[in-house]
């Protein structure tokens, strides 16, 4: 590596940097402040390298604004996770004791030795879903959080009569029933009146941002809600928290970065495994919610699920194993899309699509991840590594799906059963006997 590379420690109101050349040796360190002053001096301050990479821990996180910024102005950016910086400073300083200088020089170091980080490159679209799952799923829990008071002030006024599953005309009905005469039931009556207003505006802020991720998820191309049980938000954070497919160098890669692989917890002849509690819990979370769905619809997933509690699998084992099987349908699903963008993008040639260039970035080494690490997402425009000669396409804008082997179906590998010349959808993946975990 021949670029300098400018690690960054970034916060709220100041950004500690250090600059780095090939080696490790150090050229040039400061603190500078994120206002419009501050960015100035620091731009001002690294152009005496002009061939230099910034290296932003948490670039989803605490170093977005920064990253962003940078990416606005032409700068290469990569994405430092927070917890290789954490073990390079165990390592150097032989203490885990943490300043802005420490932090930065460490975040320098990790990207001096770490081939495989992420890149960032300016997505515009992708940025917005982004921002639009986030808002979606803030008014989520500001929804749940009116409900609650709301059924509570109804339960004070309506003893007894407690709805589980309570809509906003459920409850403008019940209040309609109640009529306090004394200080403390008008007061309390008013407030839920407030409580039921506010949930009617909740409602109407999630029916319509619903419908732009709709669009948006659309425009992009995607195929991810043909899955059942994802919906637009769930299409949306997916999309969002991946960002480049290429990253994952297979499919267990992603299921151990969404938390849905087991974890080995064998000893001697004992073999078990448990349940993962690491990985990115909002990909999880997502998973989880279309294995429900499917639990409660006639799907294949449901059929899978059964097979699992007629081989001896407790009910939360076999439901992970169906999160397992949709984290891969998943993974197909993005793959199929960032195949199909390419090609697209292959055909038309440079200049005709935005982000079309002579040189693909899926040569890059993928990153290098475990069960712990936090997603590397950000804006970044889809790519995928060229199949190999030896798999053939049955046309231009589709994967061709392998047959299933009786070694793929010792192994756990499933394909899409899907009719030429679209991907396959959820309904169409056949689930292959596996191998048994016991979580």
């Amino acid at each position: 590596m021949t670029d300098v590379i400018i690690g960054v420690d970034p916060h709220k109101l100041s950004a500690t940097i250090e600059v780095v050349d090939s080696d490790g040796g150090l050229l040039g360190s400061g603190r500078f402040t994120t206002d419009q002053a501050g960015y100035a001096a620091m731009r001002a301050y690294v152009k005496a390298w002009p061939d230099r990479v910034w290296a932003v821990e948490g670039a989803n996180g605490a170093g977005r604004p920064l990253a962003q910024r940078l990416l606005a102005a032409g700068e290469r950016v990569l994405d430092v996770p927070a917890k290789l910086a954490a073990r390079v400073r165990l390592f150097d300083t032989g203490h885990n004791r943490k300043t802005d200088a420490l932090d930065a020089h460490s975040i320098a170091m990790v990207a001096v030795r770490t081939p495989g980080l992420r890149r960032l490159t300016p997505d515009g679209d992708l940025e917005a879903i982004r921002m639009l799952a986030d808002r979606r799923d803030e008014l989520a829990h500001q929804r749940v959080q009116t409900l609650n008071r709301l059924q509570r002030l109804l339960s004070e006024l309506i003893p007894g009569q407690r709805k589980r599953d309570l809509s906003a005309l459920q409850a403008k009905t019940m209040l309609g029933t109640v009529r306090p005469r004394d200080i403390a039931g008008k007061t309390r009556r008013r407030m839920a009146a407030e409580e039921l207003a506010d949930l009617v505006a909740v409602g109407k802020k999630l029916k319509k941002i619903k419908a732009e991720l709709k669009t948006a998820v659309e425009t992009r191309g995607s195929t991810l809600m043909e899955v059942h049980g994802i919906g637009p938000a769930g299409a949306a954070r997916i999309l969002a928290d991946v960002g480049d497919i290429a990253r994952f160098a297979d499919r267990n890669r992603f299921a151990s970065w969404t938390g849905t692989a087991p974890m080995d917890a064998s000893s001697g002849e004992q073999i078990r495994h448990r349940l993962s509690r690491a990985g990115n819990r909002q990909m999880n979370h997502v998973i989880h919610i279309a294995a429900i769905v499917q639990l409660r619809h006639d799907t294949e997933g449901r059929a899978y699920y059964r097979r699992k509690l007629a081989a001896g699998k407790t009910p939360l084992e076999a439901l992970r194993c169906l999160k397992r099987r949709l984290s891969d349908v998943i993974y197909r699903h993005l793959v199929t899309d960032a195949q199909t963008t390419e090609d697209r993008a292959a055909e038309t040639g440079p200049g005709g699509h935005c982000g079309a260039t002579l040189q693909s970035s899926a040569v890059d080494l993928p990153p290098h991840i475990d069960t712990s690490d936090q997603p590397l997402p950000g804006p970044a425009t889809p790519t995928l590594r060229r199949p190999t000669r030896s798999r053939k396409r049955s046309s231009p804008n589709t994967l061709e799906p392998r047959p299933l082997t009786q070694r793929g179906a010792r192994s756990g590998r499933h394909a899409p059963l899907a009719a030429a010349g679209r991907p396959a959808s959820s309904a169409e993946y056949r689930f292959a006997p596996t191998r048994s975990y016991s979580r």
